[in-house]
């Protein structure tokens, strides 16, 4: 089996990208079915509207008391891990993160990495800055290994490979996997895929896996999955490396349960996934399996300055469902690998700033028609659409302004001539002789405007025409109505 060299773009090119996605009538087609499917199937397990809105209020305010208390849950959560024979590491940047992951590696003579679902992993770039240093890592949940085998990104954080169609997988399998047949069979391509993992949980060094939530009165991770993979990678090998983002701790265990409900209901329209999995500590004396170390790197990377801001805290209330893409209109239509970031989508916009600065993701704020859908959805209440208008504000705000908390890259868009046109906008509109004069010219000289509109209404799926009224057509034809 062979991998592809992974295919690294920056957001900053966001829009050919997304005019290159727009050009692709497969991929948007393959999207729009993909997101309906989603759309119904979330749909078909909240029936009761009541019901859905008092789990979103009790998910909202776990999440939010686990922020309010978030540095003192932190502490007690490497304390707990710690008493129970775990190793706990911060790390403040992905650079920090890869070289405490490589350290544990080298020490003990590691070569090879089986890889449950991580979406922090992707954030660090884990399995390039691995392989540079004569480390494979090999994922084995069955959409990121697809994207693997593919040199390519996750283009949506709960389904990798969901801009694959079953001709793209058999031809990857057939091209990377040896004796593998080309087929379109999906069963049988699963079976195949399986077959190929089966053997690298044994023969793998080190277990790693993302963390789904943290509960730190007890010291438990909590890891949600589908395939099984995740069990056997953090259980198989001696070595289990844990890597999670610092806003994935809540108070209590007994929290977890309804975010957990949350999670998968909204992200796959599942009542809960196949497995469940909580990992307290390496494994005990007596006990048959499980790794003989367990190690946390608990990752900043950029989320104490969303926490720092009050109102931007609550882009970390996040729990990853993927709701909020699933019901992006732009999302719909683009896909994810025209973003250029880890989180694409929604929640990508309002996250990837304070992981990467506003210098190369401020396009990314401005590719939503602020329709709402994204709040509407989102488990937790996060206000993404507002977070998108503050966003907007800072990308074009005068990058020497003072403020109270500046985020990275602050004025990335600030423009002098577009903050000259804006204080004429609200002068013309603040004095009503001053409007009545752009109002006569405007009139005059709207031959100037241009014929047709472009950017989000130039790609917009079109409206189907009003039914006609039995009187339009008794009219059309003459007769009397």
């Amino acid at each position: 089996m062979t991998t592809s060299p992974l295919q690294f773009v920056p957001p900053q090119d966001f829009h050919a990208r997304s005019r290159a996605a727009l050009a692709d009538p497969h991929l948007r087609q393959s999207f729009r079915g993909a997101m309906t499917f989603l759309q119904d199937k979330r749909r078909s397990q909240f029936g009761d509207d009541d019901e859905l809105q008092q789990l979103r209020d009790l998910g909202e305010a776990v999440r939010k008391n686990a922020l309010a208390k978030l540095p003192a849950l932190l502490e007690q959560l490497d304390d707990k891990l710690t008493a129970a024979g775990a190793h706990v590491h911060w790390a403040a940047t992905p650079e920090e993160a890869n070289a405490i992951i490589h350290r544990i590696a080298t020490a003990r003579g590691a070569r090879r990495i089986v890889k449950g679902k991580s979406m922090a992993s992707e954030e660090i770039e884990l399995n390039h800055y691995l392989a540079e240093r004569g480390i494979e890592c090999l994922e084995s949940d069955m959409g990121e290994y697809i994207v693997q085998l593919a040199g390519e990104k996750p283009s949506h954080i709960v389904m990798p490979a969901i801009h694959k169609t079953r001709a793209d997988i058999g031809a990857l399998f057939a091209e990377h996997i040896p004796g593998a047949a080309y087929t379109e069979d999906v069963d049988q391509l699963i079976q195949t895929g399986r077959l190929t993992l089966r053997s690298a949980f044994v023969d793998a060094d080190i277990g790693l896996s993302g963390v789904n939530f943290a509960a730190a009165d007890t010291g438990t991770l909590w890891l949600v999955e589908n395939e099984g993979n995740g069990r056997l990678s953090t259980t198989v090998p001696d070595v289990h490396i844990a890597i999670m983002g610092i806003e994935k701790v809540v108070e209590k265990l007994e929290h977890i349960v309804p975010l957990a409900s949350l999670l998968t209901r909204s992200a796959t329209g599942q009542a809960i996934t196949t497995y469940c999995n909580l990992i307290s500590g390496p494994r005990r004396a007596g006990e048959l399996d499980g790794p003989r170390e367990l190690h946390l790197v608990l990752l900043d990377n950029g989320r104490t300055q969303a926490y720092a801001d009050e109102e931007l805290r609550a882009t970390l209330q996040c729990i990853r469902c993927g709701a909020c893409m699933n019901h992006c209109p732009v999302y719909g239509r683009i896909g994810g690998h025209a973003y250029g970031t880890t989180y694409p989508g929604p929640i990508g916009a309002i996250l990837s700033p304070h992981l990467l600065g506003l210098e190369s993701t401020a396009d990314l704020a401005t590719a939503s028609s602020l329709c709402g859908a994204c709040g509407d959805v989102c488990p937790v209440r996060i206000p993404i659409p507002q977070l998108l208008v503050r966003l907007r504000t800072e990308a074009n705000r005068n990058p020497d302004a003072e403020v109270e908390h500046p985020l990275r890259g602050q004025g990335a868009k600030y423009s002098r001539g577009e903050r000259l046109v804006w204080r004429f906008w609200r002068g013309a509109f603040a004095r009503p002789g001053v409007y009545r004069m752009f109002r006569w010219a405007a009139t005059r000289l709207r031959a100037l405007a241009p014929n047709e509109q472009l950017g989000w209404t130039a790609h917009r799926t079109p409206l189907k025409p009003a039914p006609r009224s039995l009187a339009d057509l008794l009219r059309e034809r003459g007769q009397p109505e």
